[in-house]
């Protein structure tokens, strides 16, 4: 299958893209750093598929628009877009929080897979195939403290995969979400901790967590399903993370 991903630069993104490319797909990898895009393509082993990378700015609708024209030939034979493009900006109380990180995220979050998915869409409802996959997470469906914008964002992706969904209906194209805990990707924690490393370990310690491959193996477990099946939301949590907001490390 064609597939195109968003923030493949690191953490679940590339993931992603590694697995999908071992399992013979070639895979578009998108991201800002497009640099890190060569890089992956070039030193990665045991690739069966294909590698394609451009640099791609999900909270410029100028720079998607670009993208999509630079590249309407290979879009026009896409299978499978993956929005994985997503940040979590700061931990403060709402109150203390700041106004341009709400812009940033939602920007990011919200209109820039609402952009691209809908350039997207007409060329899979042409070919009565498609598949559209949006990386929700369980803070869509559970709030936490010092959460607001970012679980706001996220319950956003939620519902538009969830309605987008019924606009589809009967055109072939299937829409899926899929939902993690915590995920072992220090850079996600580093960016939300303003580049503190340490702040940004310690989210993960005293518990086992999930690895951005554990994450990959589930989105390309969703995308192989035949055509006549959608897996229309996975939730996946660790094992010492009982609910979104519980953690019970192993004893």
């Amino acid at each position: 299958m064609k597939i195109l991903i968003t923030g493949a630069s690191s953490g679940i993104g590339r993931a992603t893209a590694l697995l999908l490319a071992r399992k013979g797909h070639q895979v578009f990898m998108t991201a800002r750093r497009k640099d890190l895009l060569e890089e992956i393509a070039t030193t990665s082993s045991t690739v069966v598929g294909e590698f394609l990378v451009d640099r791609l700015d999900v909270s410029d609708r100028k720079d998607i628009a670009r993208f999509a024209e630079e590249h309407k030939t290979w879009l026009s034979d896409i299978d499978v877009l993956i929005n994985n493009a997503g940040m979590a900006l700061g931990r403060d109380a709402f109150q203390d929080s700041v106004e341009d990180d709400h812009v940033r995220m939602f920007e990011t979050n919200v209109l820039g897979l609402l952009s691209l998915t809908q350039k997207v869409l007409p060329f899979m409802k042409a070919k009565k195939f498609g598949h559209v996959v949006n990386l929700g997470s369980v803070a869509a469906d559970t709030p936490y403290k010092g959460g607001t914008v970012y679980c706001a964002t996220k319950a956003a992706v939620h519902m538009i995969t969830d309605s987008l969904r019924m606009d589809l209906g009967g055109t072939g194209v299937r829409v899926s979400t899929i939902a993690p805990g915590r995920v072992a990707e220090t850079e996600f924690s580093e960016v939300r901790f303003r580049g503190d490393k340490e702040l940004a370990q310690k989210v993960y310690e005293g518990y086992r967590v999930m690895t951005s491959e554990d994450v990959a193996e589930s989105i390309a477990w969703v995308v192989e399903q035949p055509a006549h099946i959608n897996i229309q939301e996975l939730v996946i949590l660790p094992t010492d993370q009982p609910s979104a907001t519980t953690l019970d490390p192993l004893k």
